[in-house]
């Protein structure tokens, strides 16, 4: 097992990547506040995991929800079957929330423990590559609205992050090549070094070396958690870990939540946000074809498929929450490994990202 803090003083908690954490309860039942807990997770992880957390809850008052799966179920209406068992439960201040899955999951579960009686501990037991190196990480909890996604949330830190390596292994091909676009954002953003490690181990990680993973994973997080600590809510750098994503949110968003996975559209954005730098005469070009092909290799899109209009997901980009009056504010590059945060940047040059 390997472990890091996330430094948030009084709020501090471990992150704990390994094999077999999900059964050893000995490591994540001490948390528990008390002896209420309601488990959240999806209809797939269920049918693989939920088994080994209710065995760690022997003995408690304790309630599954099981959820379909997918990123357009992260909505008000599920956010509600959450409050409704809870209140099923009749849980009480010292009750814990654990959610079990991937970042759907963890949003939406987190998002219940932060309105319950104005907020209650929860555990974010990750299943997912990409939950695992983000989403888990830094407390952002939320849901989205068909005008956007992630527009109704809060910030509401865990108690712990549990990241059970072994459930990697039921992980769909796909997913895990989504998760490794996360992996990538940390090393275009602070760690040109790191990329280069992913470039050399990029067939390791396909293959799903269990050390080469756990180091990813590893790295991502400390990443994650060094800038967590510094700017929790994201009133500075933390906005620099959005590298990519206000123009993936928007397809998105554009895609109904369903053309995309997450990270799919994260690789994308980065794609369009690394080019516009270039083409900005902000960051070098030979950095923005670097990164393409290194997301190309991994798997993942880096074009833009044909029926997305600019001009809509222009549109939809404005209702970012980093824009600020009216204006868009994005993620650029300077270089690989350093981003910078950009306001008022021209429309029309964005337009002419988004249609290249």
């Amino acid at each position: 097992m390997r472990s890091l803090d996330v430094q948030l003083a009084e709020r501090s908690y471990p992150i704990h990547i390994g094999p077999g954490l999900l059964q050893n309860s000995s490591l994540w039942r001490p948390l528990l506040p008390g002896r209420q807990v309601l488990v959240v997770c999806d209809d797939p992880v269920a049918g693989h995991y939920l088994q080994r957390v209710r065995a760690g809850l022997d003995g408690l008052d304790h309630a599954s929800l099981v959820l379909p799966p997918g990123e357009q179920e992260k909505t008000l209406a599920r956010f509600g079957e959450a409050i409704d068992a809870l209140a099923g439960l009749r849980a009480n201040r010292d009750a814990c929330v654990i959610a079990l899955g991937g970042g759907v999951v963890g949003d939406l579960a987190g998002f219940a423990a932060a309105c319950w009686m104005r907020g209650i501990a929860f555990i974010q037991m990750p299943t997912t590559l990409l939950a695992m190196v983000d989403s888990s990480v830094g407390g952002k909890t939320a849901v989205d609205l068909p005008q956007g996604k992630n527009l109704v949330g809060a910030f509401h830190q865990p108690r712990a992050v549990i990241a059970d390596t072994d459930t990697l292994a039921t992980l769909p091909d796909r997913e895990l090549r989504a998760g490794l676009a996360e992996v990538v954002k940390y090393g275009a953003i602070f760690d040109a070094g790191f990329l280069d490690w992913l470039d050399d181990h990029a067939d390791a990680l396909l293959a799903r070396d269990a050390d080469t993973l756990a180091e990813a994973i590893l790295r991502s997080c400390r990443y994650k958690a060094d800038v967590v600590a510094r700017d929790e809510t994201e009133q500075g750098e933390r906005a620099l870990l959005n590298f990519g994503h206000t123009f993936g949110h928007a397809l998105e968003t554009a895609g109904g939540y369903e053309r995309f996975r997450h990270g799919e559209a994260v690789a994308l954005g980065m794609v369009i946000a690394a080019r516009l730098s270039a083409q900005l005469g902000r960051a070098p070009a030979a950095d923005a074809r670097r990164l393409s092909d290194l997301l190309a290799r991994l798997g993942l899109p880096v074009e833009i498929p044909p029926g997305f209009d600019p001009a809509y997901l222009l549109q939809l980009m404005r209702l970012d929450k980093k824009a600020l009056s009216g204006r868009l504010r994005l993620i650029l590059w300077k270089q690989a490994g350093a981003a910078e945060i950009v306001a008022g940047v021209d429309e029309d040059a964005v337009l002419a990202a988004l249609a290249a």
